[in-house]
């Protein structure tokens, strides 16, 4: 039924119903740890894999799966898991596919956290990621070897909202026979459904736009079901037998559900990166409105990014819904329902004239985060990106004379006056 539903329906109602027990409308917080058996046999079916239920809230719980479910259908996929953050759906998204030695190929474009992720944390599994710009369809070919067993990006890449072409990036992925992996957080399957373009799977931090509202962290993680785990060898955690539930081979016996189930049953039970029922029910929550909220921060990014590339005080904008934009063409072919909220504004001031332009906002606050309702700045080369070189932020679009704006649903006008005015204290 859901395949026939549209976006705005399939937001407020997908993966729920009316509560049995209660008739509860709303999708109630299941907080509980545990649930109880039927009998002997229900317990020994559900650890077995041979029946669908909850056992333990670490591994299932019904309100995270009705979140997992609403996503799922939103982007379009065939199965998908909720867990405790964006960066936990990463490492969970990349956990059955990985092993010592082996790497992926991953975009020069990423988020600073992302980017610390990927070149300190995979060193203590063994893992190892390979850097390309991704404009550059032909260098990530060459990138790949032997070892390689995924290729990683963002769809609006934050924190310059460049787009990625992901028609040209899937076709390097399904001809060396690679997942596609698409961090799809900034762009939301309202602007773009990776899955239409190629992508294996993909991942979200659901703490931004599907929330909303800056409440809750979380993370999601789905699989478009069409990718065949079992063709190359080279994925043996979802091919081969799995020795904690008798010898399963995942592909095999649940095909087009092998890796939910997969990052479920040994992900979630191993790594533990749970999201909890209360984050979910926010969660659920904010989805309902999204098509709203993403088509108001749209038409306000575009009107604050105009308003900035005409400032003499502006040395560039980034925004690629500009028609001034090198992305522009790819906005409307791949994202034509507009380029998102966040980008970058490059300030002719330089360094201090970011931190006085972020000192003296009113409006926009000044956090770590995007995608709220509210507009947000950050000096990425001074806080999430100030870990990196100055190359690798200038290869990520955070120089040091940059900021991110994340714009809200407030009243464009009234951004823009804030703007400003703060202008006008920093200088240069």
């Amino acid at each position: 039924m859901t395949k026939d539903l549209g976006f705005d329906t399939l937001q407020v109602h997908a993966g729920t119903e009316p509560d049995p027990a209660t008739g509860a409308r709303q999708v109630p917080i299941y907080q509980t740890t545990a649930y109880v058996f039927r009998d002997a046999d229900h317990a020994a079916a559900l650890f077995n894999l041979q029946e669908v239920g909850n056992i333990y809230s670490r591994l299932t719980n019904p309100t995270v799966s009705a979140l997992a479910n609403r996503i799922v259908a939103l982007e379009g996929g065939a199965g998908g898991v909720c867990t405790s953050s964006g960066h936990a759906a990463q490492i969970m998204a990349l956990y059955p596919l990985m092993a010592p030695g082996l790497n992926i190929i991953a975009s020069t474009r990423l988020y600073g956290g992302t980017y610390t992720q990927f070149t300190q944390v995979f060193k203590r599994f063994g893992w190892e990621a390979k850097f390309v710009d991704f404009d550059d369809p032909a260098a990530v070919a060459a990138a790949i070897d032997d070892n390689t067993r995924a290729i990683f990006c963002e769809s609006l890449a934050n924190p310059a909202g460049v787009p990625t072409d992901l028609d040209a990036i899937s076709k390097v992925a399904n001809d060396a026979g690679l997942p596609l992996v698409v961090d799809n957080t900034s762009a939301t399957p309202y602007l773009c459904k990776p899955i239409e373009h190629g992508a294996t799977l993909v991942v979200h931090s659901t703490t931004k736009f599907l929330t909303g509202n800056g409440t809750v962290t979380g993370g999601a993680i789905v699989d478009a079901g069409t990718f065949d785990w079992s063709a190359s060898g080279k994925f043996p955690s979802l091919s081969e037998p799995e020795p904690a539930y008798h010898g399963i081979k995942f592909h095999e016996a649940l095909g087009a559900m092998a890796f939910t189930f997969y990052s479920i049953a040994v992900g979630l039970r191993d790594l533990g990166m749970t999201m909890n029922p209360q984050a979910a029910h926010y969660t659920l929550m904010g989805i309902e409105t999204l098509s709203l909220r993403m088509q108001k921060h749209v038409e306000n990014a575009q009107k604050v990014a105009e308003w900035l590339e005409q400032d003499p005080r502006v040395e560039s904008v980034s925004y690629a819904g500009l028609a001034s934009s090198p992305y522009n063409d790819r906005i409307k072919r791949v994202y034509p329902k507009g380029a998102g909220a966040i980008f970058t504004v490059a300030l002719k001031g330089g360094y201090d004239a970011c931190v006085k332009l972020v000192d003296n906002l009113e409006l926009f606050s000044h956090v770590a985060n995007l995608g709220d309702t509210r507009s947000l700045i950050i000096h990425s080369a001074s806080t999430t990106h100030r870990q990196l070189s100055p190359e690798q932020r200038a290869a990520a679009g955070a120089g040091d004379n940059v900021v991110r704006l994340s714009i809200g649903i407030e009243d464009a006008d009234d951004l823009i006056a804030d703007l400003d005015q703060a202008l006008a204290k920093a200088g240069g």
